[in-house]
């Protein structure tokens, strides 16, 4: 990733990842897994079920302190199998 999060963000700094994935009651613990692994903390994450209820987003505020981890954490949230997409 060439992302220009250094220029705009001042580091350490929280970041909202938000999570869009499938609904499953383990999306929030397989998101809060990943986080711990590589910015250890505190999480309670935020879940909002989709209209129809396929899908939920969950927000996660998260203390960055590079954009190499910023970038890292969208990768590894990526791959999980219920994430459909991270924002």
């Amino acid at each position: 990733m060439n992302t220009k999060f250094d220029e705009l963000l001042e580091f350490p700094c929280r970041f909202p990842f938000k999570v869009l994935g499938l609904a499953d009651s383990r999306l929030p613990d397989m998101i809060v897994e990943v986080l711990q692994q590589h910015a250890p903390g505190d999480y309670s994450p935020q879940v909002r079920p989709s209209s129809k209820g396929n899908y939920h987003a969950v927000t996660v505020q998260v203390t960055v302190h590079n954009k190499e981890q910023v970038e890292l954490l969208y990768q590894e949230l990526g791959k999980l199998d219920l994430v459909k997409y991270v924002l």
